[in-house]
């Protein structure tokens, strides 16, 4: 996941509003949208909603049927990454999984992050939204409005990350369509604008490379966006569509959308 914004609003009748791009290696194989513990038509049994990371059994973006939710994106760094490090997708199940509340379990977490590579988790416990970012280990109190995260430090104001979040402002505003059309939010995470060199951020990678990277929407001969999603979290019923996207083109394979009620009695 290398992508995510959201608008937060707490107490209201749509809490959250999340909107995300999983960029990946197209050679990496992964499962689609689905309930990990049921098969289709018995989403009541499932106990994670999220598509499935083969190679590491973890997952980039996930909810949980009381409303709880996660999601990772990789920290972008010119240093080769450790393979033999734990799968960073585990965090986000390990999350959706617990009944520890948010702030409990990032600072039960965060003594352990260097055991992996650099990542940042956002996780919400359907009271609060926060993040962990693994660089210093610092914990993150997400406030109610527009925020967002990419490859580096929550809210760090990338161009792709600031483009997105301008979209869904947009989408938000009262002379514009209703955002519970989750289907037309999808269609802003498909922006392949390239940023400005001058505003690309510097992380030691090629500029080729960097340019690349630039858009919402990713697509380079080896890697680019694997999937689009869009959560919407309202009080008593989330609705989760996820977008398979065919490696290297803006062609949808498949469009995966759950709707279920919450049960609130699972919070903690």
């Amino acid at each position: 996941m290398c992508l995510i914004v959201w608008n937060w609003q707490p107490g209201s009748d749509t809490p959250l509003l999340l909107l995300s791009n999983r960029d990946e290696l197209y050679e990496r194989p992964c499962t689609p949208l689905q309930w990990w513990d049921g098969g289709a038509g018995e989403a009541g049994k499932g106990s994670i909603l999220a598509g499935r990371d083969v190679q590491g059994g973890g997952t980039w973006l996930g909810m949980g049927r009381s409303g709880r939710l996660a999601a990772l994106t990789n920290f972008r760094q010119a240093q080769a990454q450790r393979t033999n490090a734990p799968s960073r997708g585990e965090l986000v199940s390990a999350f959706l999984n617990s009944s520890q509340d948010a702030p409990t379990f990032l600072q039960q977490l965060a003594p352990q992050v260097d055991a992996y590579n650099p990542f940042n988790l956002l996780v919400c416990d359907g009271r609060q939204l926060m993040g962990l970012e693994s660089r210093g280990a610092r914990i993150v109190a997400l406030p109610p409005g527009l925020g967002g995260v990419s490859n580096a430090g929550f809210n760090t104001p990338w161009p792709k990350l600031m483009r997105l979040q301008d979209g869904l402002c947009a989408a938000l505003a009262p002379s514009a369509a209703q955002p519970s059309d989750l289907q037309a939010l999808l269609t802003l995470l498909h922006d392949p604008t390239l940023a400005p060199d001058e505003a690309l951020p510097h992380t030691g990678m090629p500029l080729e490379l960097e340019r690349a990277l630039s858009a919402i929407f990713v697509a380079t001969p080896r890697y680019g966006t694997r999937a689009c999603s869009v959560v919407q979290l309202q009080r008593h019923r989330a609705t989760f569509v996820e977008q398979t996207i065919e490696p290297g083109s803006l062609y949808i394979r498949h469009t995966h959308m759950s709707g279920f009620g919450l049960d609130l009695c699972g919070q903690k």
